[in-house]
């Protein structure tokens, strides 16, 4: 049917109100609306949030679609609330071309549950060494505005600044993945107590806090737009924290499992926890939660980073660095944010929708609850609670750290452009 009422939900965690969708678009909000013939959804209780904006997805095709494709990666996009999410460019061949990025995003297109923005990779083949075609991909079908060699850091200097100024022509952003080479050779997790004690190769924090501190110095110089992805450290907060007050067009992300889970987690030597950034102390993620609630940190992204059992069911130190994460995304921060009253469900929409594609420049998403937007929403039971269980996962991996443990809240409808893709719990 074209028009739905969405009856009673707590808008943004507000007063209860009725939503009419009809056809892509939000045409009123408000009280006792009339069904009209409607499809009605008794939302009653339920939270309604725009949908879910991710930065920072790791969707594998081309060239790896044993871990994930763009179909089953976009179907647990929807499984999580989301109506949009940037494609990193660490695929074979990598995202470094106008035609790989349009066929990522042509396939976004296909697949029809939620909207696909490729990110373009910095620099050629990801190999830091020359700048990818940063113009040429900007101006494909795919209109990308955010470039990163995610799973690398750019870390020439002189790459980084070239790259920042070629970005600041057309608005777009350098997206950094905070790790100085050589501080972290051979390294298997945050160096620390715990790395101490398991004889594991230490990752020091300051491999990733040096890294921001250069970048957003140089972005300062440039005039430029940088986003630091997955901040993990107390010290990286305080970095970003003393850049905004200098007036710096710097913004960060953390990931939902830096903002639960800790280093101690390695001593079981399970490589599901095995990720990059490493988990870090209990220290660092008190100050990443406290920065995500007073706007240092800007915004939640998943980094979704699906592998294959054989990559994670091995030892240690040959598994592989990544957790799946866009079906426990709003859980995770329901339970570290909302749960310890950091943040109120509008802010929760602030930092999963409404700031994301704000960064990403995401036409259409990220936009309020109100007539005349487009129908991009998700509807979350926030009084469930339950044990993860990945065999339900839509994502084509099952690398969750969460596996039986219980997390409040689920997401039972989304709507893209009006269109259902979860209904009930239950892809469509």
């Amino acid at each position: 049917m074209s028009k739905i009422l969405i009856r009673g939900a707590k808008v943004l965690g507000g007063e209860p109100q009725d939503v009419l969708i009809d056809g892509e678009t939000i045409t009123r909000v408000g009280t006792g609306l009339p069904a009209d013939g409607a499809e009605v959804v008794e939302a009653g209780g339920k939270v309604l949030l725009p949908g879910l904006v991710d930065l920072h997805t790791h969707l594998r095709e081309p060239g790896r679609e044993d871990s994930e494709t763009v179909l089953t990666g976009t179907r647990a996009a929807a499984s999580g609330g989301y109506t949009s999410v940037f494609a990193m460019a660490n695929t074979f061949p990598v995202a470094d071309t106008a035609g790989v990025v349009e066929q990522v995003w042509r396939l976004g297109q296909e697949s029809g549950y939620c909207d696909v923005q490729p990110i373009g990779a910095v620099t050629v083949g990801l190999e830091g060494a020359k700048l990818a075609e940063l113009g040429a991909m900007h101006e494909s079908a795919a209109g990308v505005t955010v470039f990163s060699d995610d799973g690398k850091c750019v870390h020439d200097a002189v790459i980084m600044r070239r790259a920042l100024e070629y970005v600041k022509a057309f608005g777009g952003v350098v997206a950094q993945h905070a790790q100085e080479p050589r501080l972290t050779e051979g390294a298997q997790m945050n160096e620390g107590v715990v790395s101490a004690e398991l004889g594991l190769g230490g990752w020091p924090a300051v491999a990733e806090e040096s890294i921001i501190a250069r970048d957003v110095l140089l972005a300062e110089h440039v005039g430029s737009r940088v986003h630091i992805c997955h901040l993990s450290t107390a010290g990286s907060v305080e970095i970003v924290r003393w850049a905004k007050s200098r007036g710096i067009d710097v913004t960060a992300e953390v990931t939902p499992h830096h903002l639960l889970l800790t280093d101690e987690m390695v001593r079981s030597y399970d490589p599901v926890y095995k990720v990059n950034p490493p988990l870090r102390t209990e220290r660092d993620v008190t100050a990443l939660r406290e920065a995500l609630a007073d706007g240092t940190i800007d915004i939640v992204a998943t980094d979704h980073a699906p592998h294959p059992h054989e990559d994670k069911d091995c030892e240690w130190a040959a598994a592989a660095m990544g957790m799946v994460g866009l079906e426990t995304a709003l859980s995770v921060v329901q339970d570290t944010m909302v749960e310890t009253g950091l943040l109120d469900w509008a802010g929760v929409a602030d930092r999963m929708s409404f700031t994301p594609a704000r960064i990403g420049r995401a036409a259409g998403h990220g936009r309020p609850v109100s007539a005349g937007e487009p129908a991009n929403l998700t509807l979350v039971d926030t009084a469930y609670r339950g044990p993860v269980d990945p065999a339900g996962f839509a994502s084509r991996s099952r690398n969750t750290p969460y596996e039986g443990r219980e997390l409040p809240g689920r997401v039972t409808h989304t709507w893209l452009r009006g269109k259902a893709t979860l209904v009930d719990g239950k892809l469509t």
